[in-house]
Parts: C-alpha cells; sequence; structure tokens
C-alpha cells in the first residue's frame, strides 16, 4: 500500500516539475511567480477523502489527496481557484489558501439516475440505446421465484411467459423472436456473466436494467442476440450498520376446469356411443370422482430475507441471507432455497478492492406427467384407488372406462423425480486509479454448481394397458464450472464543452460440465417403512453413463463516448469473439455497433416552458448468437456397433458415425437499427419515451431434416440456413406527482412487434409443424388448418352442398356434422383445404402500471394486456370431440334434432371429420387483460415502532392474477410453450397461479 502512495506522490510531483521547468526556459523570473497551497479535504462528518481530485481551474495542474485527506499543489498565483472532486460527493470550487480545509457534502442523487451499460454506467438521459430500467421494488413486490417471473409489464419490449410450477424457469424474450433457438436473454450479475436462474435469489437485486437493441448490447458481443439483463445486488452504504428483515407467506389456487359429473357425462357418453351404433360401456356409475381435487391443492409459499450492512468513505460490507419455500399447487411438487450473499469493498488511496459473493441451495420435487390435461382426460366414473390394479390405483379397464388418462395420485406416489443444485457464484474485482481520468480494473468471476439428479420408479401402474415395469433408480451428479477473467482500462476526461470516456477491455471465459451417472432395476423394498431403498447398491441390471463437455470464449472490445455541450451525443462499441462452439475457420467473429443523439432542447433556437428535455437517437448495430451445443461441428462417433468378421464369423467391436456433422457452421448475425425519441415534459414530471426498430437475423442456426439414407441416423445436423426479419414500435410514458402530500405515478408501455421468416434456406419455402406453416413472407408458425362454415341441419343441406361440377362434397355427413370449406374445389375435403387462418403472435402488448401514497399508505397495481393472438386450445379439443373417451365441458350441448341451435356437433363415438384436431373448431380469440399485481401497504408511524426498538416497519398485503379479462375458455391465455413453431398452441400448459401475501418489513 506505501508503495501504491508512493507512486501516486511521485506522479504529482513530477507533473509540478514539468510546468516549473517549461516555465523556467522560457522566463526565467516566471518561476519564482509559482505559489505552493496545502490543505485537506473531508466529508461533512470530517472523515478524510483520500484520492479526491484536486484541480488548478482553467489548468491542467492537479494533485490528489492522500490517505488523511492532505494534498499539496502549486498553482500559478495566489488569487488561484481550485475545483475538488471527488465520486459521490458534490464538487466544490474554492479560492486557493494555503492550510485551507475543503469539506464536500454527500450527493443525495437517486439510483435511477444513472444506468448501468456493461463495463461502466451512464447517466440515463445521455443514453443512445435503448435500455430499459426496472425498479428493484417493483420486482421484490410481487411474490416469485425467478427475476424474470416479475418483469411482465414492467417495460416496453419484454414479454415474459411463467411456467407456473414450483422451481420453474420463466420464457423471457426481448423484442421479438429473432432466432430459432428461443434462448433467455444474457444475465450479467455484478459483472458476472451467468443466469438468473431458480437459485438466484430476487431479493438481492439492487437495480435491472435491459439492453435492448444491438448498440446498448454490443459491448457483449456474441452472446447478446436475445437482449442482456444487468443486475446489480445491494451494496452496504454509509453509515453505522444497518439490519433490515423481510417476511411473506402466501397462498396459492389453480384455476380449474368447468367439467361434467357423473350425471352429465354418463348422459352424453350414452348419447355418443349410441349415435354411433356400438355398444355402450358398463360405466361405473356408483363413482363420482372430481380429479381436479384430487391432483390440485392449495399451495403456499414462505420468503424469509435478513440482511446486515454498513459502510464509511473508505469501505462498505452488507450480508444478507434467505429463504423460500414453495409447496406446489399440484401433488407432490415442491421448490425450496438457502441464499447467502456477501458483498464488501474497501478504499485505500489509489486502490479499491472488493467481492460479491453468493452461496445458494436449491432442491426441487418436480411434477410427475402432466395433471393439467389428465384430469380432462380421465372419467368422473373411475375410482381413485383399485385394488385390481397394479399398485392399487383406478385408471380405467376396456370394459368400464377406455381411457389412457393417467392416474395424477398414482404417478405422483409411483414416481419421484428431484433435482437438487449447490452453486457458489460471485467475482473479485480491484481498481486502481493511476491518475483523475484513468482507471484500470480487474475482474475475477467464479460459478460452480453441484448438480444432483434423482429418480425413483415404484411397482404399480397409473394408465390402461401399461405393462408391469420393475422398480427403477436413476441418479446422476453433475458438476459445472465456469471462469472468468477481465481486463478493462477506463479514460474519463471532461474539458471545455467536450467530455470523452473511452473503455478497452479483454475478457476470457471457460466452462465445464461433468456429468456421471448410473440406474439400477428392482430395487428393494422395505415393508417396515412402506418405502425402497434408493441407493445405488442395491437391485440390478447396473448401467453407467457420463460424459464432459468444454467451452471457450475469449474476447476484445472497446467503447467510446463522446458528448459535446451535453447535447451532441455519440458511443461506438466493437467486440471480437473467438468461441470454440465453431471449427477453426468460422469460430471468430467482430461485433461493431455505433449510435449517437441530439438533445435539442439545449439548442439555442429551442425555448419550450412545455418541454423540459428533448432528444433525437438513432443506433445501428451487429450482434452474434452461437446458441448450439458444445462439438456440434465435429462428428459424432458411436463405439457401441458390433461386427461378424472373418472365418470363424466371431463378432468384432466396431465404430460407425450416427449424425453427419457440419463444419462449416458460423455465428449467426443480427444487424438491428433503432430509432428513438425521448421526451420530458411539465418540469419532467411526465416522460415520453419512442422507439422503432428494424432487426435482420442472417444464418440462423437450425437442425435441418435430411433422409436416414444419407447415413443420418443421429438425429438432424446442424446447419446455418434461416433469415428471419423482426421489427416494432415501442412506447413508454409515465407520470408523477409528488408536489402535495397524496404521491402518485403512472405508467403505461406499448409494444407492437412483427416477425417475418425472409428465407427458409437451401431452396425450402414451407416447413409444417403440427397446425402451423412456417413460409417466406410469413410470421413463424401460423395457423394451417381446415376451415369450418357452421353445421349442416338437415339431410336436405348435405346433399346440396356441391362444387361447381356438381360434386357433393361431404356425401357421408349426417346432420349436425360440421361443414368444411372446399378452398380447392375438388369435391371431397382433403388436406389440400387447409389455409393460413390466423397468427398466434399478438398484435399489441401493453403495461399499465399504478402507484400512490398519502401519509405512509402505499398503492399499487400493474396491468398487463396481449392483444390479437389466435390460440389453440388444446384441452378444449379433448373434452369437446366425443370420439374417443375423456370428460366433457360442464354444460355442453351438442347438436340433436330437438337442439340445433348450437355450435357442438353431435356426439358420435368414432372418427369423422368433426374430431379431427387440425381445424379452426379449436382455435380461439387469445386476447386478454390482467390485473398481475394489486397490493396495500402501511408504513408504521415512527412513534410506534420506536418504541419497540425499529427504525422503521411496514406491513402489507397483495394479490397477484387475481382478475383476467379475456374470451379463452382454457385455464389461462397466458401461457407458455417451448415450441418455437407451436408458440400458440396450449398443450395443457400450466397455467398462473392465484396468489394472496401478506408480509413484514423492517428495519434498525
Amino acid at each position: 500500500m506505501k508503495k501504491l502512495y508512493l507512486s501516486a506522490m511521485l506522479h504529482s510531483r513530477c507533473k509540478q516539475l514539468f510546468p516549473l521547468i517549461s516555465f523556467f526556459l522560457l522566463s526565467s523570473f516566471a518561476a519564482f511567480s509559482q505559489v505552493t497551497i496545502s490543505g485537506k479535504v473531508t466529508d461533512s462528518t470530517g472523515t478524510a477523502l483520500p484520492g479526491a481530485t484536486v484541480v488548478e481551474k482553467g489548468t491542467t495542474k492537479a494533485a490528489l489527496t492522500s490517505g488523511d485527506g492532505s494534498f499539496t499543489i502549486n498553482v500559478s498565483s495566489d488569487k488561484a481557484i481550485l475545483v475538488v472532486r471527488f465520486v459521490g460527493f458534490q464538487t466544490v470550487e474554492k479560492a486557493a489558501v494555503n492550510g485551507m480545509s475543503i469539506v464536500l457534502q454527500q450527493l443525495e442523487s437517486k439510483l435511477e439516475d444513472f444506468v448501468v451499460v456493461g463495463y461502466g454506467a451512464q447517466r440515463k438521459k445521455d443514453l443512445t440505446g435503448a435500455v430499459s430500467v426496472v425498479k428493484a421494488e417493483d420486482i421484490q413486490k410481487r411474490q416469485v421465484t425467478t427475476v424474470a417471473e416479475a418483469l411482465q409489464g414492467q417495460a416496453s419490449g419484454i414479454k415474459v411467459r411463467s411456467a407456473g410450477q414450483p422451481g420453474s424457469e420463466a420464457q423471457i424474450q426481448i423484442r421479438g423472436l429473432k432466432n430459432l433457438s428461443d434462448a433467455n436473454p444474457l444475465y450479467v450479475i455484478d459483472g458476472l456473466i451467468t443466469t438468473a436462474n431458480r437459485d438466484f435469489n430476487p431479493d438481492d437485486i439492487e437495480s435491472l436494467q435491459i439492453l435492448k437493441d444491438a448498440s446498448a448490447a454490443a459491448i457483449y458481443g456474441s452472446r447478446a442476440a436475445n437482449g442482456v439483463i444487468i443486475i446489480t445486488t445491494k451494496k452496504g452504504k454509509n453509515g453505522p450498520m444497518r439490519v433490515e428483515v423481510s417476511a411473506k407467506a402466501a397462498t396459492q389456487t389453480i384455476p380449474r376446469y368447468k367439467l361434467a359429473d357423473t350425471n352429465e357425462f354418463t348422459k352424453l357418453n350414452y348419447m355418443a356411443y349410441d349415435n354411433a351404433g356400438v355398444p355402450r360401456q358398463n360405466l361405473q356409475v356408483q363413482n363420482n370422482t372430481d380429479w381436479q381435487d384430487v391432483a390440485f391443492r392449495t399451495g403456499n409459499m414462505q420468503d424469509y430475507n435478513a440482511s446486515f450492512s454498513g459502510g464509511s468513505n473508505n469501505g462498505s460490507y452488507l450480508v444478507s441471507a434467505g429463504y423460500f419455500d414453495n409447496k406446489g399447487t399440484v401433488i407432490g411438487t415442491n421448490f425450496n432455497r438457502l441464499s447467502l450473499r456477501v458483498n464488501t469493498q474497501g478504499k485505500k488511496g489509489i486502490f479499491t478492492i472488493g467481492e460479491n459473493l453468493a452461496i445458494s441451495y436449491a432442491k426441487a420435487k418436480e411434477m410427475q406427467g402432466n395433471p393439467i390435461v389428465d384430469v380432462v382426460r380421465l372419467l368422473p366414473t373411475i375410482p381413485v384407488y383399485d385394488p385390481a390394479n397394479p399398485g392399487g390405483y383406478g385408471y380405467g379397464s376396456e370394459a368400464n372406462a377406455r381411457t389412457f388418462g393417467t392416474n395424477p395420485l398414482a404417478i405422483a406416489n409411483l414416481q419421484n423425480t428431484t433435482n437438487a443444485n449447490l452453486r457458489i457464484r460471485g467475482n473479485l474485482f480491484s481498481e486502481l486509479q493511476f491518475l483523475p481520468s484513468l482507471k484500470y480494473r480487474l475482474n475475477l468471476g467464479l460459478e460452480t454448481s453441484n448438480d444432483h439428479y434423482k429418480f425413483i420408479r415404484k411397482v404399480g401402474n397409473w394408465t390402461l394397458n401399461q405393462p408391469i415395469d420393475p422398480s427403477r433408480l436413476i441418479e446422476n451428479r453433475a458438476q459445472f464450472f465456469s471462469g472468468l477473467i477481465e481486463n478493462t482500462l477506463n479514460f474519463n476526461k471532461t474539458f471545455d464543452k467536450h467530455t470523452i470516456n473511452v473503455i478497452a477491455g479483454q475478457s476470457y471465459q471457460r466452462t465445464n460440465y461433468e456429468l456421471i451417472g448410473a440406474s439400477k432395476l428392482n430395487m428393494l423394498f422395505n415393508p417396515s417403512t412402506g418405502q425402497y431403498y434408493d441407493i445405488l447398491d442395491q437391485g440390478n441390471s447396473a448401467l453407467a453413463n457420463g460424459y464432459r463437455l468444454r467451452t471457450d470464449l475469449i474476447s476484445y472490445f472497446g467503447r467510446l463516448e463522446y458528448s459535446y455541450a451535453d447535447k451532441y451525443l455519440l458511443n461506438a462499441v466493437v467486440r471480437n469473439d473467438a468461441s470454440s462452439k465453431f471449427g477453426s475457420s468460422y469460430n471468430t467473429k467482430t461485433f461493431p455497433s455505433v449510435s449517437g443523439a441530439w438533445r435539442i432542447s439545449k439548442e439555442d433556437f429551442f425555448s419550450s416552458s412545455f418541454i423540459n428535455d428533448l432528444k433525437v437517437r438513432a443506433s445501428y448495430g451487429t450482434l452474434g448468437s452461437n446458441n448450439i451445443n458444445e462439438y456440434e461441428y465435429q462428428a459424432i462417433i458411436n463405439t457401441f456397433s458390433t461386427v461378424v468378421f472373418g472365418p470363424g464369423q466371431a463378432q468384432q467391436p466396431g465404430a460407425t458415425q450416427v449424425q453427419l456433422a457440419n463444419s462449416d457452421l458460423r455465428w449467426e448475425v443480427l444487424t438491428q437499427q433503432n430509432y428513438g425519441v425521448d421526451a420530458g415534459f411539465l418540469d419532467n414530471r411526465l416522460t415520453v419515451t419512442a422507439e422503432y426498430f428494424i432487426t435482420n437475423t442472417k444464418d440462423v442456426l437450425l437442425n435441418y431434416p435430411i433422409l436416414l439414407t444419407t447415413g443420418n441416423d443421429g438425429g438432424n445436423p446442424r446447419v446455418n440456413g434461416v433469415t428471419l426479419a423482426n421489427r416494432g414500435f415501442e412506447l413508454s410514458a409515465n407520470y408523477r406527482e409528488d408536489r402535495t402530500a397524496f404521491k402518485y405515478g403512472i405508467g403505461l408501455n406499448v409494444t407492437r412487434l412483427k416477425n417475418e421468416v425472409v428465407d427458409l434456406g437451401y431452396g425450402k419455402n414451407k416447413t409444417f409443424v403440427g397446425n402451423t406453416v412456417t413460409q417466406q413472407g410469413q410470421p413463424i408458425g401460423m395457423w394451417y388448418v381446415l376451415e369450418t362454415d357452421g353445421l349442416f341441419q338437415t339431410q336436405a343441406e348435405v346433399d346440396n352442398y356441391k362444387n361447381k361440377t356438381g360434386v357433393v362434397i361431404q356425401p357421408s355427413s349426417k346432420p349436425g356434422d360440421i361443414r368444411f370449406k372446399d378452398n380447392n374445389g375438388d369435391g371431397q375435403i382433403t388436406n389440400d383445404d387447409k389455409a393460413i387462418v390466423g397468427s398466434p403472435w399478438p398484435k399489441l402488448e401493453m403495461g399499465l402500471n399504478f402507484n400512490a401514497a398519502y401519509k405512509g399508505f402505499e398503492f399499487t397495481m400493474d396491468w398487463f394486456a396481449s392483444f390479437g393472438a389466435k390460440v389453440f386450445n388444446g384441452p378444449r379439443s379433448v373434452t369437446d370431440r366425443f370420439d374417443d373417451n375423456s370428460n366433457y365441458r360442464k354444460g355442453i350441448q351438442p347438436w340433436t334434432p330437438e337442439n340445433p341451435n348450437t355450435s357442438t356437433p353431435r356426439a358420435y363415438y368414432g372418427t369423422t371429420l368433426n374430431s379431427r384436431g387440425d381445424i379452426d373448431r379449436w382455435l380461439e380469440n387469445g386476447s386478454f387483460a390482467r390485473m398481475k399485481y394489486i397490493g396495500l401497504s402501511y408504513k408504521l408511524p415512527s412513534t410506534v415502532v420506536k418504541r419497540i426498538g425499529f427504525a422503521d416497519a411496514q406491513v402489507s398485503i397483495s394479490g397477484q392474477n387475481l382478475i383476467t379479462i379475456t374470451k379463452y375458455t382454457g385455464l389461462d391465455p397466458e401461457f407458455s410453450n417451448t415450441s418455437i413453431f407451436e408458440k400458440g398452441f396450449d398443450y395443457g400448459a400450466f397455467p398462473n397461479l392465484r396468489t394472496f401475501t401478506v408480509g413484514i418489513n423492517f428495519g434498525f
């Protein structure tokens, strides 16, 4: 430390000698006009501020304060003015007097005035790219497992779909679809490139920024194509130790179908069998099982957090711990998490060192099967238990209930899957402030996770015609390691009206993943406990497996920020990445971007009492994506093959290439233009931001289907083949009123997106997946089905439904059957009559946020809405078909001669056009508006809390997903689907849950 201090002093002395020599050479008498000034710089409490910059105004003469805050500087005359600066404090100008004392006042600036943009921060008002800021309190007020779940409706251009289950990961999409991997955005937490998955505690967040356009995200190059979310965790603040505690308890309920009971089901089922002319089932009408009562339950959440923090001008510390537990709304599901965080920082002179360390342990007991669909498929006449079946559970029979639904209680009890992981992640950083304008930073990041997967299958059955399988145990243990080394140099200088900030850096990250697993059959059963021995030294038929993966990424990057007179802003970024996921000919790529802004409101010609700030922005940049698995450019060799050779026909070991490899794999390259306007009105109480962007992604990576005759037997090889376009408009408007005792704020964000397939590659112009078609010039996954045209009411209508040549189009139909459109006019209904009938993508999405405060009370309400999507109701395609055995919707009215005024065709147990799954009968309007959150809190009066030793205390109640306005008849229009080509297909997705929460937090 003394060497560092000496270095700083020598540097200061050298800077003093150089101008002295110059003056002596020019004019010897001028040397005697130098004046030496000494002094001390402290804060308002008298604490010394080492490392403060002292500059003679109008010159380059400068000095740094030493460890005790003292300084010495030679100035030009006894009338010199000193300018004193220190980060986090107000700048002071004061006449130079020997022995002077300078007191700096700490800035009261708000965190949201600054935005973290990757390897640095900018004033929010100076942004030239598209960046959204989400306040930490808006995330933490919601009762969620992961960060992403809390972002829905909080910012424009952000689309989130929660998986709903305990410990599940939400899908988040920034500015629409840019590739076919549908990967989540890149997360950067305290400078560590990682993920904010289920083992990250959202309560640790201090600030969150979303980098949406290429110019803002280009500093992260090849991993930023899906956007970047930068999270800064909480740090200690100046002052004595502060203790903060929060506790929340929540109950959760799952939405339910309205299904027929035994009486209604029996009537409809007999009708379907009678219309088909087949013998009725021998239904067990003495049973009336509500399978939703069997599968679903009231869930609950517990969330406890405590932190201890403090600091001074020389350092800060924060230690926090959290416990989270979620009992799921589906039987047999649970998730819990323990988390610990330690963030510290210390400063001595020009040297700063700090660390951010997080340790977490998370364990999830996962859902078995899909009870969201099974409760529909199972009949109310089936009992929950049946001693005649292996395992003793009811699931129907050929004579009494021919259905292949799964008994949810049986599968939950007979199968158990747990996933647990211990994760350690954090970074150690150090900084050297060589000059007031020059700083070096070393960032060392580490993330490691020990994962434990365990699956046990007990003896017993849960569905009809299931073979009797032996008990089985599968256990995998894996280790993940990621190491990061970053070196950055930052130059920041202001002179006259010019401000320049330059960052240059190097980054290297290596990830390793190793897995070893084994399985056994016929595990031993302990009759005294009723459990199986779940250790791998039991059972037989042992199998072992394992693999090891490694990825390397080395990068060089730089950014230039320039501002003139606070009205002309320029930002240029370049990053070069080299990735081991590609072959040597294609593994390196450079990603540049440039953006600029003009603050019109700073011009002399601009004068408005209504508009306080007006800025226009434009940017253009490129990003990359390498969202593929390791080694995909290399051939895969299977060593398990054997062959018979020689006169003795002996079996010999062999090896064969089972999957064709593409050695020419290269980066996906995304280019984006962004045009924005930022404006402030009414003393900046009203702020408006509008964005328009155009995105193109070339060389999109996809698995291309090829014939097995080519020798490919290990899956479709990866290629670069598709070109996608994506464009959209975003609008954000926020109004706040805080001039009176009643304070309130209103925020509105609107997003309009459109994706388009420009080229499918390799001469293809269409690709079909399920009930969708993807073709050039159209969005991905458009609905491609047969079109219906009402019901036939009489036999005459059937007979008279002909094409132009007089051919009866549906001669086998009966009154009550669906009439289909013969789009190609060939006189029959075939797949050639299918047409594009709608888009699964919403035309418009919006969020509405309202908050108000008055005398300790705070009220918050957040809405999210989506309009224009057409979605496929998978569960209704089960309940309304009548062609097989499943339950029916309560109150459904199939066509009969006595009830012709209905849209539901006649009940018929058998195959007809009515029951096809590829018809527009199952498509519905997916528009909805949902109150995502409503909450009320009360801050207890200080006179009350001080009596019990607290500095402050607050109680709160809240609800989530309480109101949904929609025409969609499924459980939830806001469902999640992992298939990129079937985003609008509700296959029985886990719905969003209704949550009621009470909480308390206090500090002292």
